[in-house]
């Protein structure tokens, strides 16, 4: 999976460093060393991230490459974690589980299962079905599990995460996975054909953008 945002390399002791707008431990479900392969612009180098604390970490920018950088310039970012697993699964994209030509909402019971509704949603299975096949309850869906469970189910997606950070000028794809800005914890809905389908408001007609995080395509 990579993660995609805009941000500035700032000046620090040997180097340089980006911030990285979002809880890794809760967007990618990594903790202590994170190695990663990271592209500035058209740059592409290799390192481990720098914890900040509480799951915020930055990328260092070692000085050699840091010379081909106008520091507090905003760039394009994109890193991926270098560590990754697999699940065996009898779907594919070739052969996914539905083609998603359509939409229907599903509603959690309580809170702390909208991720798991995503994925009910996307692959047309139900909400136990989804939580069976994450393996997590409450609280527990990341995007990273979510993705997880899009490649089990053979549904194609973008390989990045488009951080918007509230920007009110972005146009969505015809489907995709919000992540919505929801107190410490990220809220995943399903935007498809112009409409959000939300786990707790059923179909809505508009989504505030400047509540939204980022989103990861859907391809159809």
């Amino acid at each position: 999976m990579k993660y995609t945002f805009d941000a500035v390399i700032e000046n620090v002791e040997n180097g340089g460093r980006i911030k990285i707008p979002f809880n890794v431990w809760e967007i990618c479900k990594q903790e202590g060393d994170v190695p990663v392969k990271v592209k500035v612009g058209e740059t592409v180098f290799v390192c481990n991230l720098e914890p900040e604390g509480n799951g915020y970490y930055n990328i260092p920018v070692q000085d050699s490459i840091l010379k081909q950088f106008e520091t507090e310039k905003e760039y394009r970012v994109t890193f991926r974690v270098t560590k990754s697993s697999a699940q065996d699964s009898p779907y594919s994209t070739s052969n996914p589980i539905r083609k998603i030509d359509s939409m229907e909402a599903v509603l959690q019971p309580h809170d702390g299962l909208c991720g798991q509704a995503c994925v009910a949603m996307l692959a047309g299975i139900t909400l136990e079905d989804a939580i069976n096949t994450m393996h997590c309850g409450e609280w527990q869906a990341t995007m990273d599990k979510i993705v997880s469970a899009l490649n089990y189910f053979g549904i194609d997606h973008s390989e990045e995460i488009i951080y918007t950070n509230g920007r009110e000028d972005v146009t969505l794809p015809k489907c995709c996975v919000i992540m919505e800005k929801m107190g410490r914890f990220s809220h995943y809905l399903v935007f498809f054909d112009g409409k959000g389908y939300d786990s707790n408001l059923g179909v809505i007609d508009h989504f505030d953008m400047t509540k939204m995080k980022g989103y990861m395509e859907i391809y159809l």
